[in-house]
């Protein structure tokens, strides 16, 4: 069952790129205490992903924070190493890149996609959610993996 508007997000970790290398990142630690816009990509450097939803928020940052969100992030079914030269070649040195290598994220949260006959084999949907003191309050969810329409940042920004 995908997790909805009102859920707490489950408990799970991320792995993040630091100066020392790869290092977990918890839910608890993204999200305790904070006002985050989470966005996921069903893989880093695929065409809809790299050329459309992520530089959205990379524009539109300054704005999306202006409405009180601390912490903008993006995840996607890759692991650390291609994340992290992800964010250095999209320009998004102020979102955080979380790596959920192995879908459990994707997984726990219902919102899976098994893309294998593409090629990509399981990933996360395209989403973009709204979570406040780790309670989902907003949740776009896209109905196709090629798209970011429903999930973008223009459209996330009208319900901030």
């Amino acid at each position: 069952m995908a997790i909805k508007v009102g859920d707490r997000v489950p408990n799970a970790n991320f792995t993040v790129m630091t100066a020392e290398g790869p290092k977990p990142k918890s839910t608890d630690e993204i999200f305790k205490g904070k006002k985050v816009v989470l966005f996921a990509v069903p893989g880093a450097f695929t065409p809809t992903c790299h050329k459309n939803h992520l530089p959205g928020f990379v524009k539109n940052l300054g704005a999306i924070k202006a409405k009180g969100i601390d912490t903008i992030a993006v995840t996607g079914v890759n692991d650390v190493f291609v994340m992290d030269a992800w964010k250095k070649a999209s320009g998004g040195d102020q979102i955080e890149f979380l790596a959920d290598g192995s879908g459990n994220f994707a997984k726990a949260i219902g919102l899976s996609a098994d893309l294998t006959e593409r090629g990509l084999g399981v990933r996360s949907q395209r989403y973009a959610m709204v979570v406040d003191d780790g309670v989902v309050k907003t949740l776009n969810v896209e109905d196709a993996p090629g798209k970011a329409d429903i999930s973008g940042a223009d459209n996330l920004m009208k319900s901030l």
